[in-house]
């Protein structure tokens, strides 16, 4: 079956957008804290960001990765790999790239100053996971496309990663609280919003934890998994960032060509 760019458009953004409609909705009904959202700039920051991503890339992702099936470029392409594999292969491995790129982010002062926009939001809520700065996600797109191509992965498997993640991404950064067993059960695989809002944390040693989005392997593996649960309240957001100004859609675009602010 062949999909056109509308196609694969849709189907990257439908999963998401029910992801948030089921966050708020637990939000409503088992919530974590009282917040005050900053909707109005996540929302703002999301709309830059996915205007200027649709304008430089569409739906790139999928097209590279038909190249480079129809090039016989990658591992996966070279291994003549089964596509059930090449599914598994992909969400595994971009998950992992993922794992890595948002660690080089806290690590690399010049990418901290574009991902700190990212935790400058003082109330963590679904929305949160809308608020990227557009020029991290620039910053990303070459290394999501190398990896696509290095590993051959198949363009279905590029559309089943995006949807995944974009689901995981909205749900973990949500203001509400799991039935114990089941987060128990769930965190032994998969990162929960108890685990992401650790690295939430206004504290820099719990900030620089918990990179995971999808699996929570890759944190176990690399001991940078700092245990949490729905019942664990604590400040979320950047130190200095707690006033209007992290809710100034203007301020945060801004925020990366400002002299770095102390990470602690």
């Amino acid at each position: 079956m062949v999909l056109s760019e509308s196609e694969v458009q849709i189907a990257r953004g439908v999963a998401p957008f029910l992801a948030l409609v089921v966050g708020v909705v637990l939000e409503r009904t088992v919530p974590h804290a009282k917040l005050r959202p900053a909707w109005r700039t996540n929302l703002g920051l999301w709309l830059v960001g996915a205007l200027l991503m649709a304008a430089v890339c569409g739906a790139c992702g999928w097209t590279i990765a038909a190249w480079a099936q129809t090039s016989s470029v990658g591992v996966l392409n070279a291994l003549h790999a089964p596509f059930g594999v090449g599914i598994a292969a992909t969400i595994v491995g971009l998950d992992l790239l993922s794992y890595l790129w948002h660690r080089a982010n806290h690590e690399l002062s010049f990418l901290w100053r574009f991902h700190r926009v990212h935790h400058a939001d003082p109330d963590y809520h679904v929305s949160t996971a809308l608020r990227f700065h557009p020029g991290e996600l620039l910053l990303a797109l070459p290394v999501r496309l190398g990896a696509i191509v290095l590993l051959g992965a198949p363009p279905e498997a590029v559309v089943a990663f995006e949807a995944i993640f974009g689901i995981a991404n909205v749900l973990e950064h949500g203001n509400f609280d799991l039935p114990r067993r089941l987060e128990q059960a769930l965190e032994t695989v998969l990162v929960t919003p108890a685990l992401h809002r650790r690295h939430h944390s206004t504290e820099r040693i719990e900030r620089d934890s918990n990179y995971g989005t999808i699996l929570c392997l890759w944190d176990r593996v690399a001991r940078t998994l700092r245990p949490s649960t729905s019942a664990a309240q604590f400040a979320t957001g950047l130190p200095g960032w707690a006033g209007p100004g992290a809710r100034s859609l203007g301020e945060m675009l801004l925020l990366p060509a400002r002299s770095g602010r102390s990470r602690t």
